[in-house]
């Protein structure tokens, strides 16, 4: 018999049973649409995960810094601390699996903008590691100029101003970075000096530090509720930053560096930080520890991927199988559905086998009634399982709460049709073995 007749009278059979069909059906619509939302909601959590983790530093990063060693006073073995240096940016970018590798040049600052007063974190970082980092912003661009020193502020910078006049209160602050003056003081401790008339150590008075300008790049995206790793931090390029710096401190120590055993500063200025970029994620674990070995702390996003895929394959499978219990009744039905057929239609069957059909062809009648059972209920279970994914995501939304908790991508819709299909045909597979086995005189007889 061809497989287009089978299919014809699979879809007649169903047909003439509208009820017994549409209530089984009904059973695999619940069952699929209640595993694939279950199994959803791990992989949106999972996701989610995922999108937080590449906002905090993204999954192929490592940030290196100086291991401190300590003396049995519990003070900082300075003298043997490995510095950040351009050697080690040199020996770390010929390491294989090495994408890129810059130094981070890290200082505090005072912004001064009319009434208006805030401590600003200043990184410095290559050209090339800000554009790795594939910030969007909200205009402007990145500060990629190695002469002239600008600012990429971050978008929660501009609300972490306060009303100097007011000890700190008042409302929130009207700045606007691209159009405002603002004036930048690195010197903190001789601007504080200063305004508190104290001395330096040869008992002179200390002199207000200058105030410097820097032109606003650009602002991250982001509104001012909007947190993630840059909301707070002012980036820049390295170059400039430390042209600037050199400029402002000439001789003197610059904070956060650095001194040698006489208490003076070195010659060169030694990195805050090291912001290595690997090829892919795979090389992220074998460069860690190689820079671990080396004597210095290595941190990057790995562990916790790792960590957290673990925990939410454990929840999708949970999930996955409490919904897999609804699917199961649905095989039951399903197997109930064809049982009451094979019964009903006992002398069709005989006459069959009679007129010469082919015992295979009889076996795959009931397997495609059952398949198009499952094939209908799965479809129609995806269809109401995207109806719930975007109920539960807009519930979700009018919470305030920014995830997706429920993600349902192609493979999954894909994997519960097919699912759905195979379960009917299982579930199909026992009536249609006894409907092979039956007897063509009993069948007849019985008739």
């Amino acid at each position: 018999m061809r497989i287009v007749d089978l299919l014809s009278m699979s879809v007649g059979n169903l047909w003439k049973r509208k009820i017994r069909t549409v209530l089984t059906v009904l059973g695999v619509v619940i069952g699929t649409a209640s595993i694939v939302v279950m199994v959803s909601l791990g992989l949106g959590l999972n996701r989610s995960t995922m999108e937080d983790i590449e906002e905090n530093g993204g999954l192929t990063s490592i940030h290196v810094y100086e291991s401190s060693s300590y003396t049995e006073s519990g003070e900082v073995a300075d003298k043997d601390k490995k510095r950040l240096d351009d050697e080690l940016i040199e020996k770390v970018r010929s390491h294989p699996g090495v994408k890129l590798v810059s130094g981070v040049l890290s200082i505090s600052a005072l912004a001064k903008c009319g009434v208006y007063e805030s401590y600003l974190s200043i990184i410095g970082m290559s050209g090339e590691a800000l554009q790795s980092m594939d910030l969007e912003l909200e205009y402007g661009s990145l500060p990629l100029s190695e002469s002239e020193l600008s600012f990429l502020y971050g978008n929660m910078v501009p609300v972490n101003f306060w009303n100097a006049k007011m000890d700190g209160g008042g409302s929130a602050p009207d700045i606007d970075l691209r159009e405002d003056t603002v004036f930048y003081i690195y010197d903190i401790d001789a601007y504080y000096g200063s305004q508190n008339n104290q001395t330096d150590q040869g008992g002179a008075r200390i002199k207000p530090p200058k105030k410097y300008l820097a032109p606003c790049a650009g602002l991250i995206a982001g509104g001012p509720d909007t947190y993630h790793s840059n909301s707070w931090d002012v980036y820049c390029n390295i170059e400039a930053l430390e042209a600037q710096l050199k400029k402002i401190f000439k001789d003197r120590a610059i904070p956060g560096q650095p001194l040698t055993s006489s208490g003076k500063p070195f010659k060169k200025l030694y990195y805050n930080e090291l912001y290595v970029e690997a090829e892919d994620m795979d090389c992220v674990g074998e460069i860690q520890k190689w820079l671990s070995d080396l004597g210095y702390e290595a941190h990057s996003n790995t562990e916790w991927v790792e960590s957290t895929q673990r925990q939410y394959g454990y929840v999708q499978a949970v999930l996955g199988g409490i919904g897999a219990v609804s699917l199961i009744v649905a095989a039951i039905g399903i197997t109930n559905t064809m049982m009451m057929s094979i019964y009903e239609r006992t002398k069709e069957i005989g006459v069959m086998k009679v007129l010469g059909c082919d015992m295979r062809d009889i076996r795959r009648l009931f397997l495609m009634e059952a398949g198009f059972i499952g094939l209908i209920g799965g479809f129609a279970g995806i269809l109401l399982s995207f109806l719930i994914s975007f109920a539960v995501n807009r519930i979700v939304s009018g919470m305030g709460v920014e995830m997706t908790l429920s993600y349902i991508p192609g493979w999954l819709a894909a994997s519960g049709i097919a699912f759905a299909v195979l379960v009917g045909m299982l579930a199909g597979l026992f009536p249609a073995l006894r409907a092979m086995r039956l007897s063509p005189l009993e069948a007849i007889r019985r008739a």
